[in-house]
């Protein structure tokens, strides 16, 4: 079969460029090695995990919260395998979308193993061990990443585990250790924290969700602590072993004493690393950086073997899924000639415990070690209306404007629905909007957004109303 263009990988990147080629009449073709389309974020990521959350969170608020709305109670209980049969469900009903998306698109899909024979030549090794082979004119690698671990541990799957088998227990942990204070560990943390299991973690930065707004993690910490999970900050772990059904954790304190936990799980979620095994690129003359795994590319995208792509998890940037959504689109309309665009700075990152935080923009650490001249504005979640009547008062809006021409650099946000609320900052920064100017549209009452717009007043004047 002869195609424009190939797709190998059906993740949020790959399934969004084989759709945008197909809208611009290529025809396309897309590889996926498992039986169902979505990659690591429908299957075993984003959506199985948010799944999760909202089912934990619906439990944490039945037993902690209900009372003080007046309502009450008796013999509330958990159904674990419900719970699971539910998540199995939505994750179902998302691939099933793809499926049709491809049908809908006339977009051919192939299951197996695709590896390059030249780089115009796929080959497909099928789960049955036939081999099937197809051209195209452009190919766009979009294989996506996996779960990393440390060297000295061994992950047995059962006991000590990754992400993916976190999203398929069937009990809650009594204790669950968890290596690694970032997003994917905190957000599963936190379902099983809601679910009643006491919750330690690990993290050797001297902050959780290291890489944003440090005033983002000490809040969320702040948070999660009340909600009773245990955090060791600036903590090297050094070992992890397994007997019978418990592991035991070892780690040295920043005062290099020796430390160790007991738990029933450990729970190892120290990053991902990009999935290229077995896609043949030394046969076209590819190689990967050392560290990551990653594939190098040009500003278009192109790798530098010509009508060769890599988008998403397989090259430099942060691994989100609307990240390679954004850089699938954008190969597709490069390859029919079109001039497409992305602002890396733009790609907002979202934690997805409760209360949520998301950021766009620079950091305040970023800006001061750029030496920009910059102005802050905040605002609490305890002084809006609408977070008082939800119960939901944790949390804060913090926007960083540049000091001379108020244009918004950064906001970062930790509170109720900021995973939502981060598209207006977007939106704003996308068209260089200063503070002033989100402080001057109409937000309706009471709304969480509200919240936004007084930051921007603080950060604009100092002249938010509310506090």
């Amino acid at each position: 079969m002869q195609y424009d263009v190939i797709v190998i990988g059906s993740g949020p990147g790959g399934y969004v460029a084989a759709i945008r080629c197909a809208q611009l009449g290529l025809k396309t073709a897309c590889i996926e090695k498992y039986a169902t389309y979505g990659g690591t974020c429908l299957n075993v990521g984003c959506i199985p995990s948010k799944a999760l959350l909202d089912s934990s969170e619906h439990y944490y608020n039945a037993s902690h919260a209900f009372k003080t709305h007046g309502i009450n109670l008796d013999n509330l209980s958990l159904d674990m395998a419900q719970l699971m049969k539910r998540k199995t469900d939505v994750v179902a009903k998302n691939t099933g979308g793809i499926t049709f998306l491809f049908k809908k698109n006339k977009i051919d899909g192939y299951q197996g193993i695709g590896s390059f024979k030249d780089k115009n030549t796929i080959s497909i090794k099928k789960p049955d061990g036939t081999e099937q082979e197809i051209t195209g004119k452009n190919i766009i690698i979009a294989t996506g990443s996996k779960p990393s671990s440390l060297p000295f541990i061994q992950i047995d799957k059962k006991r000590i585990i990754t992400s993916t088998e976190a999203l398929t227990l069937t009990e809650v942990p009594k204790h669950l250790i968890l290596i690694g204070g970032g997003v994917i560990g905190l957000e599963l943390g936190s379902v099983y924290s809601r679910l009643g299991a006491k919750v330690s973690v690990i993290e050797f930065m001297d902050s959780i969700i290291p890489t944003m707004d440090r005033g983002l993690g000490k809040e969320l910490q702040k948070v999660l602590s009340k909600q009773g999970m245990e955090f060791y900050t600036g903590h090297k772990v050094t070992g992890a072993t397994v007997k019978g059904k418990e592991v035991t954790v070892t780690f040295d304190a920043p005062n290099s004493d020796k430390k160790e936990l007991k738990g029933d799980y450990c729970l190892v979620a120290v990053g991902r690393i990009a999935y290229t095994d077995g896609l043949g690129l030394d046969k076209i003359g590819l190689t990967v950086e050392e560290r990551g795994r990653k594939i190098t590319v040009n500003d278009h995208l192109e790798t530098s073997v010509k009508g060769v792509y890599a988008i998403g998890d397989v090259i430099k940037g942060a691994m989100l899924a609307h990240k390679a959504e954004d850089e699938g689109t954008f190969v597709a309309e490069s390859i029919v000639g079109q001039k497409p665009h992305i602002n890396y700075n733009l790609i907002p990152g979202v934690v997805y415990t409760w209360p949520e935080v998301a950021a766009v923009g620079q950091t305040e650490e970023q800006l001061k070690a750029a030496n920009v001249k910059y102005k802050t504005g905040s605002f609490p979640f305890r002084a809006s209306g609408r977070a008082v009547a939800s119960g939901d008062m944790d949390g804060f809006v913090k926007v960083l404007a540049d000091a001379a021409t108020d244009e918004i650099l950064g906001v970062h946000i930790i509170g109720p629905r900021a995973a939502d609320m981060i598209a207006e900052a977007v939106c704003a920064m996308e068209f260089r909007a200063s503070a002033e100017d989100v402080s001057r549209m109409s937000h309706a009452h009471p709304t969480y957004t509200e919240a936004f717009r007084e930051a921007c007043l603080a950060a604009t004047d100092n002249r938010p109303i509310h506090i």
